[in-house]
């Protein structure tokens, strides 16, 4: 691409946040020359022992190799007495590279458990960027020395920078949780802008907590949350081949936390802000984007099926280019709804822009003016909410707009 894009005008006003140190973590970044040219582009994290690990990943039938190694290192159910290793690296995705690319994780994998001295299954990987081309495998470990050294606790908002590609901005959020008279901290960083879609897309989530959470647990909330945050969110319906989002829990802080733990739902709510963040910030990093938009489905025969229709909505190109070109076109929100395959019936429909009804009983509503609903889409953050009136299901889900940006991003994005 000619050069670094203009920070999105949806980025965060107050920018990257000041996170807290995570007891028994450490960042280091570094320009190891993967594919951009002056800017670090690879991170390391390690992680001291008797932490826990969980992570969830693309459903992708083309996963990258290095999302099939980190699946079979949490399949071995790693001791937690021996610490973890998380390696990093923007400007190539090693997918749809073939065997070689599952030997340059091996390899580089290797090289990271020699130099942290963590075992060669508690090194977990991820690439992010151009698929289909081989990885610079000697690049990245002839790093790892510089690396290792530079581990540091602030190192966060580097390593969030590290792994960017097409993100305007690095996408950082963190929570304090007050668990039996302890302060337990969250903290956590992503990278996403497009490729972005339910079941994970071009994206990469690592969250890290002192709270003392057993692996299960830790493995079940993570699931759950994230199909509230990162499973909730579409740039452009495109499921990614690398997408991975990891939570790490060092066990320094806080009462030993169980299922059913009194203290539990306090961590889950904290765990859920951060991660909820974490996924609007990507959706505002969307490329392209000029529009953050939540849909919201109620009246559903069920919450699956209202998640369905609300992806149907934020997936639609039309819709996205009416709400890029503000225009409050509700006609296409009543075809999203009804390609979407789920029970509707048009003559229950009801569709509001904010606190606008615009249409109601399959009908335009009679206060409703077009003037009002032009004028409400010139906001930058826009709510749609839809009633099926058919049942109790609901599901709310974040997007964007689709502007020609995404197209010139998208269109020069390997060279």
């Amino acid at each position: 691409m000619a050069g670094p894009m203009p920070v999105s005008p949806l980025a965060p006003r107050e920018g990257f946040p000041d996170l807290a140190p995570i007891a028994g973590v450490r960042f280091a970044s570094a320009a190891a020359g993967v594919k951009y040219a002056g800017r670090n582009d690879v991170m390391l994290a390690k992680i001291a022992a008797n932490s826990t690990i969980a992570g969830v990943f693309t459903r992708s039938a083309t996963r990258a190799a290095p999302v099939l190694w980190c699946q079979e290192c949490l399949e071995k159910k790693p001791e937690a007495a021996s610490g973890f290793a998380i390696l990093v690296n923007s400007g190539n995705a090693n997918a749809f590279t073939g065997r070689s690319g599952r030997q340059d994780v091996e390899t580089i994998a290797g090289a990271v458990a020699d130099v942290t001295g963590v075992p060669l299954h508690h090194v977990y990987m991820a690439s992010t960027g151009v698929i289909g081309e081989p990885l610079p495998a000697g690049r990245i470990t002839a790093a790892l020395t510089g690396l290792n050294a530079g581990l540091e606790p602030d190192g966060a908002a580097a390593a969030a920078k590290a792994i960017m590609t097409t993100d305007t901005f690095p996408k950082g959020s963190g929570a304090d949780v007050r668990l039996a008279g302890d302060t337990v901290r969250i903290s956590g960083f992503a990278k996403g802008s497009g490729m972005i879609e339910p079941d994970m897309g071009t994206m990469l989530g690592y969250i890290f907590t002192d709270a003392n959470i057993p692996q299960p647990l830790l493995q079940s909330l993570l699931a759950d949350t994230t199909d509230r945050s990162f499973n909730a969110i579409t740039v452009d319906s495109d499921t990614s081949t690398s997408d991975t989002v990891m939570l790490i829990a060092t066990g320094r802080s806080g009462p030993e936390l169980s299922e059913d733990h009194r203290e539990l739902p306090a961590f889950r709510s904290a765990l859920l802000g951060v991660m909820q963040s974490l996924a609007h910030q990507i959706v505002r990093d969307g490329e392209g984007a000029s529009k953050f938009v939540s849909v919201t489905v109620n009246g559903a025969v069920s919450d699956a099926s209202a998640k369905t229709v609300a992806k149907a909505i934020g997936n639609s190109p039309l819709v996205k280019t009416a709400l890029a070109g503000e225009d409050p076109n509700w006609g296409r929100i009543v075809m999203a709804i009804g390609k979407a395959g789920e029970p509707a019936d048009r003559d229950r429909i009801a569709i509001r822009f904010g606190d606008i009804v615009v249409a109601r009983d399959g009908w335009v509503a009679p206060d409703y003016t077009e003037a009002a609903g032009a004028a409400y889409m010139t906001r930058s953050e826009i709510d749609v909410t839809v009633d099926l009136g058919m049942g109790a299901g609901q599901a709310r889900i974040w997007t964007c707009d689709l502007t020609h940006q995404y197209i010139t991003i998208n269109a020069d994005y390997r060279s």
